[in-house]
């Protein structure tokens, strides 16, 4: 009996689905090099109780829903590869499998596989600060898990590496670069709708996991040195916003309007300006 695993006896990766739920043959497995990672399942049980008693007098299975939280960086090999799936203008789903094992991967012994299929983005936080490299945290929601003690039959497994760190990212807003920003970051949350249906088997399962109305936020952080930002706010004045991810890969975000301003001013400290902002659409490329 192996002991317990660590956090560096882990790894994930994920492959794009061609049919829903289903995890393509021979998959080339990419990795996500994750800083924390979160697999979770709840059966939703139905519990029931009666007259005649003050205990439950049965627990029946719900509608089953695994998920997944993941925080990584970037990777500078390939910044955008795994974020890209949270648009939902792509309508592709993923399989996700968590990996625990002992010794070398490439000879891992004692593996416990957690493969999560039909796995769509719920919601993404990409965020940049002084410092520090381009960071994600992402939660997932799936349509299905199944436990194994294997790698996938036939995969490969690539892994991806590097981090783009902060002065490798940049802001533009249209097209005049930002030189006075110290922190952003951006949401793209996708509401995902869990629809199951009555039917034998696998009257638990998820049938579909559409995306509904999506919410396109963000946050800059600005040395306070102009006015700016708040004439935005006074002309009602729309604006585009790019973020640089790495290399030529960056996230635009259109028809963006200051949400809420802030600057707060004390004694002994800087001043700065927090501005949130909506937008109505993105392109991540």
């Amino acid at each position: 009996m192996p002991e317990t695993y660590s956090a560096h006896e882990s790894r994930i990766y994920y492959v794009e689905e061609t049919a829903y739920g289903q995890t393509p043959t021979n998959p080339s497995m990419l990795s996500v090099p994750a800083e924390s990672l979160e697999p979770t399942a709840n059966p939703s049980n139905i519990k029931l109780r009666g007259v005649g008693s003050i205990d439950l007098q049965a627990v029946k299975k719900g509608v089953r829903v695994p998920s997944l939280k993941i925080a990584y960086p970037l990777p500078s090999d390939a910044p955008i590869n795994f974020l890209q799936y949270a648009k939902a203008e792509l309508e592709k789903s993923l399989s996700i499998q968590t990996l625990y094992y002992k010794g070398a991967f490439a000879s891992a012994t004692d593996i416990i596989s957690l493969l999560y299929t039909g796995c769509k983005f719920q919601r993404i936080t990409v965020d940049c600060s002084i410092e520090d490299v381009i960071k994600a945290s992402a939660e997932l929601l799936a349509q299905d898990l199944a436990t194994g003690t294997a790698k996938i039959a036939g995969a490969s497994y690539a892994d991806h590496a590097g981090a783009v760190p902060f002065y490798e990212s940049y802001i533009k807003k249209g097209t005049v670069a930002l030189d006075r920003v110290t922190d952003w970051k951006f949401t793209i949350e996708n509401n995902l709708k869990q629809v199951p249906v009555i039917r034998t088997p696998n009257g638990n399962i998820l049938k579909y996991l559409p995306h509904r109305h999506r919410d396109l936020t963000g946050e800059v952080v600005f040395e306070f040195e102009s006015k700016e930002e708040f004439d935005d706010v006074v002309n009602d004045a729309e604006f585009t916003v790019e973020f640089g991810l790495g290399g030529s890969h960056k996230a635009v975000f259109s028809n963006c309007k200051w949400e809420n301003l802030a600057a707060p001013t004390r004694v002994e400290e800087l001043v700065s300006l927090k501005a949130a902002f909506i937008a109505k659409t993105v392109a991540i490329s």
